[in-house]
């Protein structure tokens, strides 16, 4: 079991695949990119896998978020879902994307096994993506999630980043959109995950902001306290339902104290938060000489995991004034 000092347990383990990305959001990354990790840095398929066997079967991990980066550039995506699903217990699988590639590659994911997916989209205007992601791909991102739901990955999960002078107008529109198409769509506040470390608090959109804009148009009826758990997204009834609507508030009302997740990065560490200046390498003892290592086995790198999650603070600290931004972007750490 993986628990801390303040008594979380984590049940939910996220893995990111890769951390490249075809996509230039201009609060992830710069206009350039970055420096990819190289080949020999990465994870290989067989290894996430077998970390992955680790934390379903010996620390009582039950759902799986697979991400990136962009996790539809992994090539081993569909074998690593399939070989995952046959574990015991078997998982619930998840996927977080933009999109782009899920048209060619849903059916087979539900096919090997993979449960439901979310992908991001911030606008329903062609024009303010291209502005927003540097690229020409909003159609890409449509077709990916008629593709997804009519594969049954469903719900199908909808992430929505307002930035203002933007997208900051579209929120009643987007929620109208989600709607009509069954998508669930969850806004998300922006947080300080970029790699320019171009963020700043003044001047972000906030949850009160979104609630204020779709409160124009819609009814939203709070669910009760006890539906969320330990789920990020607050969620509202739209119109009496049965549609819902999701604000992520890390930022302004951040819900550390029930978090139950680790995460894992595409190099091979374990982060306990996706706010943490410090991380744990579970890659150096996979390579120790394999399974019948002391240091390589599955009881050393499942201690090395117990150890690190229970040094997890009580908090991300973004409300603390000292706050400092990691040093790792987004696309590295994994969403």
């Amino acid at each position: 079991m993986l628990i801390d000092t303040y008594g979380r347990v984590a049940t939910d383990l996220r893995v990111s695949l890769t951390d490249k990305c075809n996509l230039r959001c201009t609060y992830c990354m710069p206009e350039e990119g970055l420096q990819w990790l190289s080949k020999s840095e990465l994870l290989s398929d067989d290894e996430i896998v077998r970390l992955i066997r680790i934390a379903v079967t010996q620390l009582g991990i039950t759902e799986i978020r697979f991400t990136g980066g962009e996790p539809l550039l992994r090539p081993g995506l569909v074998g690593i879902v399939e070989r995952c699903a046959q574990l015991e217990p078997r998982p619930k699988m998840s996927l977080t994307t933009n999109g782009i590639g899920l048209k060619r590659t849903a059916a087979a994911l539900k096919a090997a096994g993979l449960d439901r997916v979310n992908v991001s989209l911030d606008t329903l205007r062609p024009d303010v993506f291209k502005t927003l992601t540097r690229r020409d791909r909003h159609k890409d991102v449509i077709e990916g999630l008629e593709a997804a739901r009519d594969a049954g990955l469903t719900p199908v999960k909808v992430n929505t980043v307002l930035m203002p002078g933007l997208n900051d107008d579209e929120a009643p529109d987007l929620l109208a959109w989600a709607v009509e198409n069954d998508y669930e769509l969850r806004f998300i506040e922006q947080m300080p995950l970029d790699a320019q470390h171009g963020w700043k608090r003044d001047g972000m959109i906030t949850a009160g902001d979104i609630l204020q804009s779709l409160r124009t148009r819609f009814e939203l009826t709070e669910e009760g306290s006890g539906e969320r758990g330990s789920a990020p997204a607050e969620r509202w009834i739209v119109d009496g339902g049965p549609h819902r609507v999701g604000v992520i508030a890390s930022v302004t009302r951040p819900f550390c104290s029930a978090c139950d997740r680790t995460r894992l990065t595409a190099d091979g560490q374990v982060r306990t938060c996706l706010f943490a200046t410090e991380e744990t390498d579970l890659r150096a003892a996979l390579r120790a000489n394999a399974e019948d290592s002391q240091d390589g086995s599955d009881e050393a790198i499942a201690r090395i995991w117990k150890l690190a999650m229970w040094g997890k603070k009580a908090g991300s600290g973004l409300d603390d004034p000292t706050f400092l931004q990691p040093d790792r972007p987004m696309s590295a750490i994994g969403g």
